[in-house]
C-alpha cells in the first residue's frame, strides 16, 4: 500500500497567509489593540478567511512573535567580530535596526504575557550572546565579576528595556541601545564611545578608518 505525499499549501493561500502576518504585522506596530477586523481588512480579506488561516488573534501574534525571533537568530549567527566587545556592539546594533521598524509588535513579543514562548524561540540568539560574553570574560575585555549566565541575563533585560522604553524615532537611539549594552558589559561610557568611533560601520556610518582613533583616558 502506497501512501501519497501530503499537498502543498496552494500558491494563493501561500500568499494570503503572508499577507495576512504583514498586515499584522503593520497593525500592531501602529496599535497595540488592532483588532481581527482590522487585521483582515487591512490584508484585503474577511474575518472569515483570516479564521481559516489563524484560530484566533493570539495564534496570530504568536506567529509574529516566532518570524521576529527567527529573523532576530538569523542576525545573531551572522556576527563573527574575534573581538567580544565589537561582536556585541555590533550584534546589539543589528537587533535594534531589525526591532525599530515594528518596535510596538517588538514590545508586545518581549512583554510579560509572550516572554516565556520568545525566549524559547530566540534560544540561537540567547546561546550566540553567552558565547559572545564568556570570550570576552576569557581574554578579560568584559567585566568578569559576575557569572556568563548571570551576565546574559543582564544584557538581555537592557536590550528588553531599551526595545521597549526608547523611542525609536530618536536620532541616538541606536547609538544610545549600544552603549547601554556595553555598559552592562563592562564598558565605561568613554570605552563605548571609543569603541564605536574605531568601528563607525557598526552605527550605520563610514567605512572603518584605516588608522583607529587612539583610545581615551577613563
Amino acid at each position: 500500500m502506497t501512501t501519497s505525499a501530503p499537498r502543498r499549501p496552494r500558491q494563493d493561500a501561500v500568499d494570503n497567509r503572508a499577507g495576512i502576518l504583514s498586515a499584522a504585522t503593520a497593525a500592531i506596530a501602529n496599535d497595540p489593540q488592532a483588532s481581527i477586523n482590522t487585521i483582515a481588512r487591512n490584508a484585503g480579506l474577511s474575518r472569515r478567511a483570516l479564521y481559516g488561516h489563524f484560530a484566533d488573534r493570539n495564534a496570530l501574534v504568536n506567529e509574529i512573535v516566532d518570524a521576529g525571533a527567527q529573523r532576530f537568530n538569523r542576525i545573531a549567527l551572522s556576527v563573527t567580530d574575534a573581538d567580544a566587545r565589537v561582536a556585541l556592539a555590533r550584534l546589539t546594533s543589528l537587533l535594534w535596526q531589525e526591532a525599530a521598524h515594528v518596535q510596538v509588535a517588538a514590545s508586545i513579543a518581549l512583554d510579560d504575557t509572550h516572554l516565556a514562548s520568545t525566549g524559547e524561540a530566540l534560544g540561537p540568539l540567547r546561546a550566540a550572546v553567552a558565547a559572545i560574553l564568556q570570550r570576552g570574560q576569557d581574554d578579560g575585555t568584559l567585566r568578569t565579576d559576575v557569572d556568563v549566565t548571570t551576565l546574559a541575563r543582564l544584557v538581555e533585560e537592557a536590550a528588553r528595556a531599551a526595545i521597549t522604553r526608547v523611542d525609536a524615532s530618536l536620532p541616538e537611539a541606536r547609538s544610545l541601545a549600544v552603549r547601554t549594552t556595553l555598559s552592562v558589559a563592562g564598558l565605561s561610557w568613554r570605552e563605548s564611545v571609543a569603541l564605536l568611533e574605531e568601528h563607525p560601520e557598526i552605527l550605520g556610518a563610514a567605512e572603518p578608518r584605516d588608522e583607529p582613533s587612539p583610545r581615551r583616558s577613563r
